[in-house]
C-alpha cells in the first residue's frame, strides 16, 4: 500500500472513494462536509437521506457509504469524527475508527484508491498534530491494508500539510486533480 500526501481540495481527487468529514446528519454541513455535498450535487444528499431512513443519524467512529455524485471518484464514504473536549483516550479511539471503518468500506467495495481529508482537524477542533498521527498509524497497521493500493492524505491548508510532511513517510505529490 502506498501512501501519499498531496496538498489540494479533496472535492477534486480522482479517486475510487474520497472520504467525507461528516456530521451524524448526513445532511451536509460546513468545511469539507459542505464542499462535497455542494459539488457532489444532490445525488449524494438523495443517497444519506435514504441511509438516515434505514438506519438513522451516524454515530462517532462509524461509516457509511454513497455514490460520488458529480465528484471525480465512484464513492464517498462518510465518516463522523469526534469533537475534541480534551484530551482522552475515547477520542482517541472514535479518531482511529473513523480511518478504520472508512478502510473496511473500501475493501468491501473494491476501492483500490482512497483518499482521506484531515477528520475532525476543523471546526470539531481535534488537534492536527494528534489527529496526524492517528490517522498515519491507523491507516499503517489496518488489517485489510494489502487489498489497498494507494491511500492519498489530502490537506487543504498548509498547517496539516506541514504536519504530515514532518512525519517523514509518505510520499509527497502536490496534486492529484489533474
Amino acid at each position: 500500500m502506498i501512501l501519499e500526501l498531496i496538498k489540494a481540495d479533496i472535492t477534486t481527487i480522482k479517486a475510487d472513494a474520497i472520504v467525507n468529514g461528516a456530521n451524524s446528519s448526513l445532511l451536509g454541513g460546513g468545511g469539507v462536509d459542505g464542499a462535497i455535498h455542494r459539488t457532489g450535487g444532490k445525488a449524494i444528499l438523495e443517497a444519506c437521506v435514504a441511509i438516515r431512513n434505514k438506519q438513522g443519524k451516524c454515530k462517532t467512529g462509524n461509516a457509511v457509504i454513497t455514490t460520488a455524485g458529480n465528484l471525480p471518484a465512484k464513492y464517498v464514504i462518510h465518516t463522523v469524527g469526534p469533537v475534541w473536549n480534551g484530551e482522552s483516550e475515547k477520542n482517541k479511539a472514535l479518531l482511529a475508527d473513523c480511518y478504520r471503518n472508512s478502510l473496511a468500506l473500501a475493501v468491501e467495495n473494491e476501492v483500490k484508491i482512497i483518499a482521506f481529508p484531515n477528520i475532525s482537524t476543523g471546526i470539531y477542533h481535534f488537534p492536527k498534530d494528534k489527529a496526524a498521527d492517528i490517522a498515519i498509524t491507523t491507516v499503517n497497521n489496518f488489517a485489510g491494508k494489502e487489498k489497498i493500493e494507494k491511500v492519498i492524505f489530502v490537506c487543504f491548508d498548509d498547517e496539516n500539510y506541514m504536519l504530515y510532511v514532518k512525519k517523514n513517510s509518505i510520499a509527497l505529490t502536490s496534486d492529484m486533480s489533474d
